[in-house]
């Protein structure tokens, strides 16, 4: 269990970086609404600019500490916790938007990883 945690502790993180640094000026197939970078996307939402850098910054940092928690696991549980927190807001945007099913895949798996981290 601890090789499959720590695998999904990467998957997770590694997600996080790729949509927040990597991606986040990028058009994809998974942004919210007919979003074509990340700053449209909080707009399809409905949400402030400032959530936008909140949301972003708090994912990272757990993404970070997600990271740091293969090898000192007291931080682990909460970042996983945090980041599910996260991830069923990001759900919710989705449905609130009446987005196809396709575009939630992303934060749903998020999600479940992040559940299996926090409670494995």
């Amino acid at each position: 269990m601890d090789q499959l945690k720590v695998i999904c502790q990467l998957i997770i993180a590694l997600g996080i970086f790729n949509v927040w640094v990597l991606r986040f000026g990028k058009e994809t197939v998974w942004r919210g609404g007919t979003a074509k970078n990340m700053r449209e996307e909080f707009e399809a939402y409905g949400l402030p600019f400032v959530f936008m850098i909140t949301i972003g910054l708090l994912k990272i940092m757990l993404a970070i500490l997600l990271i740091v928690g293969i090898w000192v696991p007291a931080v682990t549980r909460f970042a996983a916790f945090g980041l599910a927190i996260l991830m069923s807001g990001a759900v919710g945007m989705h449905l609130k938007i009446n987005d196809p099913i396709k575009k939630s895949l992303p934060a749903m798996s998020m999600l479940a990883l992040s559940l299996i981290v926090a409670l494995g």
